[in-house]
């Protein structure tokens, strides 16, 4: 076969020489003859989830080398949950199209893709689809369990949970403080089944992961050992043409979607697919997590559904062992990287732990799959992770208590004349992709303070904004069309009675003149309205929630093909 990079560097004219003698550096004559790995790396200081990546790159470099491929490291741009503001969201897409363009317009044959923290891995896959040049991904892992006064602490998850004990008054300021040094013990990304370590695990079920990588802790030393092997297997890669469209079909986000529910993964999982899906041209719809995933057991007992963290998933048996319980339910055409259906690989995978990963005869809950909800409230579909949420709740009718912001919402909710009660429905708009901009993490509001000093500690919530995959709660989320783009979601009004039915998955507003209203000027208001930059370029082109939040634009992909020369 003719590498790509050939196109470079083969030839005796002026522009092979440049191309050849810039890259030359002591480089020997016939390493312009082999693949060219670029090992598109999202380490940043500012990223502290990725800051080990520097690390796992040399051990992929190792392997490139080993195999005959020439490595390559790649920065890329590298996008951290905890730090960036107002949401890392609003660059996901930027990512993506950076990265895309970073590997279609240099002379690289094949890509290792190095993320961990939330949107980093989906931005590389959404770029290497798009691009469709070999490639595979290298999870960065959870970091390892940390304590505070002898009890585990997940990360975000018990940020969430013991701020509201200090709003509550049952936790002091001192104490929560000092569990701050405590919870993140090592490096790595979220310990519990946050985003990160979602899209890891489904990633590794879509086929982009050398299958049972996924999973492993950050400082583990295996993750060298397979960061070293997937740098092999990508010159293997491109030696046979082994490209995402190749082996990405339908069948692989069927897979991808029975482990999400089967993990208890993130709501984040669904807009990342969705979007993965859009580059590669697969016809993957929102009511298909609610088809392929309502009725898959959910096997993980993990926070925040359930009690472990990730290093316990993982010396339990990690994600092999889970997909082995609902081989049934996956789909036997999926490939991977290895050219191998995602099936064969679960011959030997026993669970070691059936407290962390249970069998599938006794499952934490029998249907544990993300609902997708429809209604006059949510006519593109809205989500709810049942697992998440208070069972009690699930079927609920409630009087809304409306907010136009955040800021409106954290100005209002600890008024103590707020007129709320335990039974209210808090509704949040301004905060999708266009509104806010960027569709934050903040659909799982904080709950009043006077609630909960009563011992209230769940709501309905309902937003067209995104929750950390770290939350909690009974919360309707990602309610499309949102507000800013003219759904219903704008027109409610505090006092409206909302009817949440999980079962029948419905969420409507009981108002003859509802859909008859037009916005508050409060409402629109709030909506972002940037003048420049790539916040405009964000609001003019994103789609909504429900297709993935992707820029009109970049859907679909332009390959690796490159015609002009640069001189």
């Amino acid at each position: 076969m003719t590498l790509r990079s050939a196109h470079w560097y083969a030839g005796q004219d002026r522009n092979a020489y440049i191309h050849r003698a810039w890259m030359r550096r002591g480089t020997p004559d016939d390493a312009f003859s082999r693949p060219q790995i670029a090992i598109a790396n999202s380490a940043s200081d500012l990223t502290p989830c990725n800051a080990h990546l520097d690390e796992v790159a040399k051990s992929v470099s190792n392997g490139v080398y080993e195999a005959g491929g020439i490595p390559l490291n790649l920065p890329v741009v590298s996008l951290g949950e905890t730090n960036v503001r107002p949401t890392a969201m609003l660059w996901r897409n930027m990512a993506a199209m950076a990265a895309e363009e970073m590997l279609r317009a240099n002379p690289v044959d094949g890509v290792v893709l190095l993320g961990g923290c939330d949107k980093t891995i989906p931005a590389l896959l959404m770029a290497a689809a798009s691009v469709d040049i070999p490639a595979v991904v290298v999870p960065g892992g959870p970091m390892l369990t940390g304590t505070f006064r002898g009890v585990p602490l997940g990360c975000g998850t018990d940020v969430w949970r013991l701020s509201e004990e200090v709003r509550a008054g049952t936790l002091s300021q001192e104490a929560f403080l000092r569990s701050e040094s405590a919870m993140i013990r090592s490096r790595g990304h979220c310990n519990t089944m946050g985003t990160a370590s979602t899209m890891a695990l489904v990633a590794e079920a879509l086929g982009t992961v050398v299958p049972g990588v996924a999973g492993t802790p950050a400082p583990d030393s295996r993750l060298l050992e397979a960061s070293h092997g997937t740098g092999r297997l990508i010159v293997e890669l491109v030696e046979k043409d082994r490209r995402p469209s190749t082996f990405l079909s339908k069948a692989s986000f069927h897979n991808a979607i029975v482990a999400l529910a089967a993990i208890g993964g993130s709501t984040n999982a669904v807009v990342h697919l969705l979007a993965i899906a859009g580059r590669l041209g697969v016809d993957l719809t929102l009511d298909d997590f609610d088809r392929i995933g309502s009725g898959v057991p959910l096997l993980v007992d993990l926070q925040p559904a359930g009690r472990f963290l990730m290093e316990d998933f993982h010396r339990a048996g990690g994600l092999l062992a889970v997909l082995r319980e609902v081989r049934d339910l996956l789909d036997p055409a999926g490939l991977t990287v290895t050219g191998r259906p995602l099936v064969d690989h679960l011959g030997d995978a026993p669970i070691w732990d059936p407290e962390v990963i249970r069998g599938r005869a006794e499952p934490i809950i029998s249907e544990g799959g993300i609902a997708v909800l429809r209604g006059n409230l949510a006519p593109s579909g809205a989500l709810i992770k049942p697992a998440a949420a208070s069972a009690h709740l699930l079927q609920h009718r409630g009087r809304a208590v409306v907010f136009d912001s955040i800021e409106d919402f954290h100005a209002r909710v600890d008024d103590p004349a707020l007129d709320v009660d335990a039974d209210s429905v808090l509704v949040l708009r301004g905060c999708g992709p266009r509104g806010y901009p960027g569709m934050p993490e903040v659909s799982n509001m904080p709950l009043p303070k006077k609630l909960l000093e009563q011992g209230v500690r769940d709501m309905v919530r309902i937003c067209d904004g995104r929750m950390s995959g770290t939350a909690y709660g009974t919360v309707v989320l990602h309610v499309a069309p949102e507000a800013a783009a003219g759904g219903p979601l704008g027109l409610v009004r505090t006092g409206d009675v909302i009817v949440l039915d999980v079962e029948n998955r419905r969420i409507d507003v009981e108002a003859p003149d509802f859909l008859s209203r037009t916005p508050t000027a409060a409402t629109t208001e709030a909506f972002a309205a940037p003048k420049r930059g790539w916040e405009r370029l964000y609001v003019d082109h994103v789609l909504g929630a429900d297709t993935g939040a992707d820029l009109d634009f970049l859907v679909g992909s332009s390959g690796s093909e490159v015609t002009r020369e640069s001189h």
